[in-house]
């Protein structure tokens, strides 16, 4: 068993965790943030869009089991890549969709897979998704982890964007 860590940002991460969580091979996923010049910030502050930092999860996922690209995949299923400023109800740069990538490996699966994604005409708009190395992660305080196991009504409400969004235009499979 060899694992390895991903670091995705698409949105509220309350909505990211379920989907990552429930896949074979993943061991753990945190909620936090990164990407930003705060060290050690709290949700209020990443809220206000002070700390450069965007909400995130971060995976361990077993590569015997589930490969890095099998999550980029699973992650545009996620995340509106045309959207650069935020995801679905959740606006600003803290919601940002990026990949934070850990080495030159994961680089190249997601750089390949933005490409493929953006030529694929899936999209009318063009892929905005950033791909940027990863930076220092911070989890989340406690409230935050395992949202939709501890708060599943809301995270339902929450999930109706996103699952509009999948059904628009990811139903198919294209």
């Amino acid at each position: 068993m060899a694992i390895q860590t991903a670091i995705f940002a698409g949105g509220c991460f309350w909505c990211m965790v379920e989907p990552f969580e429930t896949m074979a091979g993943i061991q753990k996923v945190r909620s936090g943030y990164t990407g930003g010049f705060v060290a050690n910030p709290t949700y209020a502050q990443v809220a206000s869009h002070q700390t450069g930092h965007t909400e995130a999860v971060k995976i361990w996922f077993d590569d015997d089991v589930v490969s890095y690209s099998d999550l980029v995949e699973l992650y545009w299923q996620l995340a509106d890549p045309t959207d650069a400023m935020g995801q679905f109800a959740d606006r600003g740069d803290s919601y940002r969709p990026v990949i934070f990538v850990a080495n030159d490996e994961q680089r190249q699966i997601a750089e390949a897979s933005k490409r493929a994604l953006n030529d694929s005409g899936r999209f009318d708009a063009p892929i905005v998704t950033s791909i940027e190395d990863a930076q220092p992660f911070y989890d989340a305080e406690e409230e935050h982890q395992q949202f939709y196991k501890k708060n599943p009504l809301r995270e339902y409400m929450m999930m109706v964007p996103r699952k509009a969004y999948q059904k628009k235009y990811w139903s198919d499979k294209k």
